[in-house]
């Protein structure tokens, strides 16, 4: 632990301009696997009106499963502690996970997915009695096509990976279909595009070329058409890249792809910026996909699940993901309605990505947020994305010791700044200074590796933040810049007002060390049978 301590009783009264009290709430609170007392109970469950169905023997329980018993209050104080040590979306000025577009997400559209008409929906009902969630799916389709000029999207992929992975599928699919899968086994992608893209390509047996930056910080063209040739099955690029940079040449990559017998696949979780303003069909593109938990404002829910939609061109349509949602129009449905909405799995579908049809609550709210805003509203968002995005960056850019590389070049949705001037004079790096941001309630991203920018923080106001809020963020980091000069050591020390000090990284390196589950740890580091 720091020699250094940082009490209340030592701050101003008033704070600087920006800055707020904060400290994080710490709870000594057991897992709740630990707090569970046998004979609790938080509900009555009523006796069966009728007699329970027989189990086969061989799908029955043996024994009953190893659930907590807790009390109703003792869940609701367990549940809410734990979110008191948390810094979520809802708690802080979230701009700080660059690529990730963090926004508000209205509250009204978790009423929608809370009601049972949503919430009580099994996935192995019949079609007929889930016509009004399959009219949701449809809706939303609809929207997307006309969003990204594509000819059909499927919902399925339960995650934006997932959606690459199920478009890095159908690449394939494509080029087998035409006896080139064996010919076609390199995928290029860029340093600054998803990583995702890269994985999900290696995943499925290609060899990956990733193409750097050139002198204005777009991906290098001429190492493009040194790359490109007969062994070529698709490109996978992100743009804007992970640097807020547009690529103003990007139709020129397609076609120099497509030229080559290749197809192009864009990844537009970095849409924020771009909605109502640009399409990948008209770029050229063949596949895209967009993270509705990014720009389309459904939670992220700590990894999941979120929810991907992949987009594709007319030749491709028989190979998505299956089943996808058909209208049959004319059709009398059995509540009276004028249309039927029913599943079809497309002629060479790659298969399922995820079980079922999709998140279907991510869905439902996806296309609330859209109804709600119009199109009108959506090319708002993305106005008002670049334009936050393009005051912090001035704000930024004058925090001595910060940087903007490429700082010529206009940047749309989110910038990846640099701390390297700052480090080279203090010796903190910028995970340090993000450390230190988070004792006042806010965090940041560094940047994926390896890291090209140099002491990396990759920031995204979206369109959710108010000039307010821009204005203490940047003074937040101002100020931690300003301690790093005088003191560099209490900044490295940091968090002082945080839940936990710092985490040792062992166990998070050794997969030996792993317990992704209450029973696996007991079995690890208990020395006990799983209960």
């Amino acid at each position: 632990m720091s020699s250094h301590t940082e009490p209340f009783a030592n701050l101003p009264v008033t704070p600087k301009p920006g800055l707020r009290r904060f400290h994080q709430a710490r709870w000594d609170e057991e897992i709740v696997f630990e707090l569970s007392r046998p004979g609790r109970r938080g509900v009555g469950v009523p006796a069966p009106d009728a007699p329970l169905v027989e189990l086969p023997e061989s799908v029955a329980r043996r024994t009953p499963p190893a659930l907590p018993e807790l009390s109703q209050n003792q869940v609701v104080r367990h549940y809410l502690r734990l979110s008191q040590e948390t810094l979520g979306a809802d708690f802080n000025i979230d701009v700080g996970q660059g690529t990730c577009t963090m926004k508000y997400s209205p509250k009204v559209n978790d009423s929608f997915v809370r009601d049972p008409r949503v919430a009580a929906l099994h996935p192995l009902q019949p079609e007929s009695t889930v016509q009004g969630v399959l009219e949701i799916y449809w809706r939303l389709e609809q929207i997307l096509k006309e969003i990204s000029g594509m000819a059909r999207v499927s919902l399925q992929p339960g995650a934006g990976s997932a959606a690459i992975y199920a478009n890095i599928a159908m690449i394939r699919a494509y080029h087998a279909s035409r006896g080139e899968d064996g010919q076609r086994d390199q995928v290029i992608t860029t340093m600054f595009s998803h990583p995702s893209n890269a994985a999900c390509a290696k995943v499925a047996g290609y060899e990956v070329i990733t193409l750097m930056p050139d002198a204005d910080g777009n991906p290098d063209i001429e190492a493009l058409r040194a790359a490109v040739g007969p062994r070529t099955a698709a490109l996978m690029i992100t743009n804007p890249e992970d640097t807020g940079i547009f690529n103003p040449r990007i139709k020129e990559f397609v076609d120099l792809v497509h030229e080559a017998g290749g197809l192009a696949c864009y990844d537009q979780a970095n849409a924020n910026g771009i909605l109502g303003i640009t399409r990948a069909r008209d770029a050229g593109f063949d596949l895209c996909h967009f993270n509705l938990h990014k720009t389309f404002s459904t939670p992220h829910a700590c990894g999941g699940p979120a929810a991907g939609a992949c987009g594709v061109s007319a030749a491709l349509v028989p190979f998505l993901p299956g089943p996808v949602v058909d209208r049959v129009e004319g059709a009398e449905a059995a509540d009276g309605a004028p249309d039927v909405y029913t599943l079809t799995v497309p002629e060479r579908s790659v298969g399922k990505i995820r079980p079922f049809l999709g998140v279907t609550p991510n869905v439902v709210r996806a296309y609330a947020w859209v109804m709600a805003l119009g199109a009108e509203g959506l090319r708002e968002v993305a106005e008002t994305a670049v334009l936050n995005n393009n005051y912090l960056l001035a704000k930024v850019a004058r925090i001595p010791g910060a940087s903007v590389p490429w700082a010529d070049r206009r940047r749309v949705e989110q910038v990846r700044y640099s701390w390297q001037q700052l480090s080279e004079e203090t010796g903190v790096h910028s995970e340090e200074i993000g450390i230190r941001a988070a004792d006042f309630g806010v965090h940041y991203w560094t940047s994926h590796h390896p890291y090209v920018v140099p002491e990396p923080f990759t920031l995204e106001p979206t369109e959710s933040y108010s000039r307010e809020d821009l204005d203490e963020y940047a003074a937040i980091l101002a100020h931690v810049a300003d301690e790093a000069r005088k003191d560099p050591e209490f900044v490295r020390n940091a968090p002082y007002r945080q839940t936990v000090h710092r985490i040792d990284p062992t166990s998070l390196d050794d997969p030996a060390l792993w317990s992704p589950s209450w029973r696996a740890y007991r079995r690890k580091h208990g020395g006990q049978p799983p209960a």
